[in-house]
C-alpha cells in the first residue's frame, strides 16, 4: 500500500473506532433535547396566549421552506445520478460503449466471518451484496488490518485473482491467517478491519473472537470457500 493510501486507511480505522464513542454521546444529547422539548410544549399549552388570527403559526413558514428545499435537493441529486449513469461505460473501440459495473464499497456488502481449523486455523470472510445492490469486487486483495496500529495482512497468494460481481445470492470468500509465523510472539485481538481495496472510505470492523496476530496474510476473493484457504 502506498504511503498516502495507508495514511487514509488508518484515518478510516480511527473514524470507525471514534464512531462507537460518539454514539453514546449523541444518545445522551438526544435524550436531553427530548426532555427540553416536552417541557416547552407543556408550558405553551397551559400559559401562552392564543395566536392572533392574522399572525402565522409559529414555525409554519420555516418548516414548509425547509421541506421544499430538501425535496429540491433530493430531486437534483437524482438527476445528477441519472446523468452520470447514462454516460458511464467503457469504450469498445467501435464507437459503442459497454456498461461498467459499480465497484463495491464495504458499506454495499453484508459481511460474515467464521473460524476454520484447516491450515493451522484461519478466519473465513464472506461477502454478499446487500438487497438491491449489484457491484464488483476488483481483482485485488481485500484490505484487512488488525489493531489500533493498522497492522495490514500481506498476500497469501502469488497471483492476483479475478474480479467478482456480487448480486443476489452470489458470495465471495477470502481467508485470513492472522499468524503466519511459528514463534510465540504476537498481539491478542478480537476484531479485524476490512475494506474493499486501499481507497475504500468506509471500512468495517468485524468480530472474530480472540486471535493472536503476527505477520498476517490474506487470500484473494474467491467464489468458492474451499479456494480461500490461506496455505503457507
Amino acid at each position: 500500500m502506498s504511503g498516502n493510501r495507508r495514511k487514509a486507511f488508518l484515518v478510516s480505522i480511527a473514524l470507525v473506532s471514534g464512531a462507537l464513542l460518539m454514539t453514546a454521546c449523541q444518545d445522551s444529547d438526544k435524550a436531553a433535547d427530548t426532555g427540553a422539548a416536552q417541557g416547552s410544549s407543556s408550558a405553551n399549552a397551559s400559559g401562552d396566549a392564543a395566536t392572533p388570527s392574522g399572525a402565522p403559526a409559529a414555525g409554519g413558514g420555516q418548516g414548509t421552506g425547509k421541506g421544499s428545499g430538501a425535496a429540491g435537493k433530493a430531486s437534483g441529486a437524482t438527476g445528477r445520478g441519472s446523468e452520470e449513469g447514462a454516460g458511464s461505460g467503457a469504450d469498445t473501440g467501435n464507437g459503442k460503449r459497454e456498461p461498467v459495473g459499480q465497484r463495491c464499497g464495504a458499506n454495499d456488502i453484508s459481511w460474515n466471518t467464521r473460524s476454520e481449523t484447516q491450515a493451522g486455523g484461519y478466519i473465513l470472510i464472506s461477502a454478499k451484496a446487500k438487497p438491491g445492490i449489484t457491484c464488483v469486487l476488483p481483482a485485488a486483495l481485500p484490505t484487512v488490518a488488525f489493531g489500533s496500529d493498522g497492522t495490514e495482512a500481506g498476500p497469501a497468494e502469488q497471483a492476483v485473482g479475478e474480479q467478482i460481481t456480487l448480486s443476489g445470492t452470489t458470495t465471495a470468500y477470502a481467508g485470513v491467517n492472522p499468524k503466519s509465523t511459528n514463534g510465540d510472539g504476537g498481539k491478542e485481538l478480537d476484531s479485524i478491519i476490512v475494506a474493499v481495496g486501499d481507497d475504500d472510505a468506509d471500512p468495517v470492523s468485524l468480530k472474530v473472537g480472540t486471535i493472536t496476530v503476527d505477520k498476517p496474510v490474506v487470500t484473494n476473493w474467491h467464489t468458492s470457500a474451499t479456494d480461500a484457504v490461506p496455505f503457507g
